[in-house]
């Protein structure tokens, strides 16, 4: 029997990083930059922040560990890492104008690369015998749930029992969306992604809103990284154990039509698509991988019919993808 309150919850963790990845490309895109390195960028931010964990684990002994520092490193680690990724791209598209596409592409390649190199390199100096290594004390702080989720029952399990990365995700969406929406930064920001030549006429500076909206996105993004490691795989740093979760954050965006909001409980809908197949009865393989598809058939569907409504506010950034130049304006 389909059991609803232990789907739920596990839809929702595992959207959080789909969340954290789409919210960091919506603002991205904002900007007319398509940025197609958020799957690499999300391993960079993992690896960042288990790298920042590993570091206080070896310092200090788990009964005397801080919370607020165990928690504190890897968040900064993984920052700083989406960070500088965020910023290697605008480099390339902004400064040195080179296709967004290419550039993206190779970033992800990168970010994984570097991901496993890193891991792999950590799994070594600690002497695992398994190609993996568990960061369980420091995790424990990130998979803390409120105080209350376990005596209310249902509701508790439902809506409570997350660590704080998850709501940090929710807000973030609302903030970004709040932002975009209505906040004369975020109108600057629309223009600068719908006609930057406009936007560059009316004096809004094109080159300092792209690295502004890809550097903060992409940190965003970086989020997700974290969050996948530290909670949802409580702690265990294993080299591919991404999947393609980054891709699905990219195709969540399009789902959304570019509305932050819009991607809270439509990352829970990705998510629960993407575990359906371990709650349906089959025992067929075949069937199981096709349920594995749901969320890029969905997002398909969507694709399509957005077009054929072909609606302005439904439609992407008029100049997401392209290079400005302001010599042609």
């Amino acid at each position: 029997m389909f059991d609803l309150v232990t789907f739920i919850p596990r839809a929702v963790m595992q959207g959080i990083p789909l969340l954290f990845g789409s919210t960091g490309e919506t603002l991205t895109e904002k900007s007319g930059n398509l940025n197609l390195g958020i799957p690499g960028i999300m391993y960079v931010g993992g690896i960042c922040g288990v790298i920042g964990a590993f570091l206080y684990e070896q310092a200090v002994p788990a009964g005397e560990m801080n919370g607020f520092l165990a928690i504190l490193f890897p968040m900064l680690g993984c920052l700083a890492g989406s960070a500088l990724m965020g910023l290697l791209y605008c480099f390339l598209t902004v400064t040195l104008r080179a296709n967004q596409n290419v550039t993206g592409l190779a970033m992800t390649t990168f970010g994984v690369g570097f991901g496993n190199f890193f891991g792999g390199s950590l799994i070594k100096l600690t002497g695992a015998d398994v190609p993996s290594i568990a960061l369980s004390a420091t995790s424990s702080y990130f998979r803390t749930t409120l105080p209350f989720a376990k005596t209310t029952g249902a509701v508790g399990q439902l809506l409570f029992s997350y660590g704080f990365l998850a709501y940090l995700a929710i807000a973030l969406a609302l903030l970004s969306s709040y932002v975009l929406g209505h906040t004369r930064v975020g109108l600057h920001l629309r223009a600068v992604g719908e006609n930057p030549a406009t936007a560059d006429a009316a004096g809004i500076n094109i080159a300092r809103y792209k690295y502004a909206a890809t550097i903060i996105g992409s940190m965003i993004a970086g989020l997700g990284g974290l969050y996948y490691v530290m909670d949802y795989a409580n702690g265990v740093w294993s080299n591919n154990g991404f999947g393609d979760r980054g891709w699905l954050a990219i195709a969540l965006v399009i789902f959304t039509i570019w509305r932050p909001n819009v991607g809270i409980l439509s990352s829970i809908l990705f998510g629960g698509l993407y575990i359906l197949y371990l709650f349906l009865p089959s025992s067929n393989l075949a069937m199981k991988e096709l349920y594995k598809m749901l969320p890029y058939v969905v997002t398909i569907i969507v694709l399509v019919m957005t077009s054929m409504r072909n609606k302005r506010e439904d439609q992407p950034p008029e100049s997401l993808g392209l290079s400005y130049f302001r010599e042609e304006r």
